[in-house]
Order: structure tokens, then sequence, then C-alpha cells
């Protein structure tokens, strides 16, 4: 699940990712995230730390909160290098922005293996 507002980076990453054989869903605002992951559970989260709605770690600190999605992991990234942060409040993963979207596939594998 891709949890981000910035529509060009959503459709970049979604077409990559998608072309690697990954089922995507995305959510644009962090409010909607626990009950499209409740309705669909991910693999995954790949959600970008400033959402216009909520701060990325408050929407972490809620799936670390579900007993349904609290061992899923959760890739955080961000143009700010906000890696203790996430990492403290649970993130699996931090990226920094700008990163390459080709590392994804494998870094997914890894984390969802």
């Amino acid at each position: 699940m891709i949890v981000d507002d910035d529509s060009t980076m959503v459709k970049l990453l979604q077409t990559l990712l998608e072309l690697d054989g990954f089922d995507v869903s995305v959510v644009r605002q962090g409010a909607d995230v626990l009950d499209k992951a409740i309705e669909t559970p991910p693999d995954i989260f790949l959600m970008d730390y400033h959402l216009t709605d909520i701060d990325g770690v408050e929407v972490l600190r809620q799936i670390r909160a579900n007993g349904k999605l609290a061992k899923t992991p959760v890739i955080i990234a961000s143009g700010a290098n906000v890696e203790e942060e996430v990492m403290a409040a649970g993130a699996d993963d931090f990226l920094l922005k700008p990163y390459d979207p080709d590392d994804l596939p494998a870094l997914f594998s890894q984390l969802i293996d």
C-alpha cells in the first residue's frame, strides 16, 4: 500500500511496482489508511512522512496499535532525515528522498519474507 498525497510520485511508484508484479493499492490521506488496510490488508506499507492531513508517524503509531496490522512492515520516506524518529516510532525502514524506485522490489522482498 502506497500512502502519499503526491500524485506524480504515486503514479511513478505504482507503475514501477506493478511492472515488477506487485498488486498496489493507494491511499492519499493518512486518515483513510486504517479503514483501507483493514478492508484489504497490505503486505507492506510505503508511506510518506509528510501527509497533508496527518503526520506519517501518527499513522505508523495507529498501524502498530492495530492488532491485525501491527506486524505489517512499514517503510517511511521523507526529504528530511527523520530516520531516528521514524525508527523509534516503529518503522521497519526509512528512505531518504530522492531514492531509486528500482531498489524497492528487493527491499520489499527482504521485509516481507
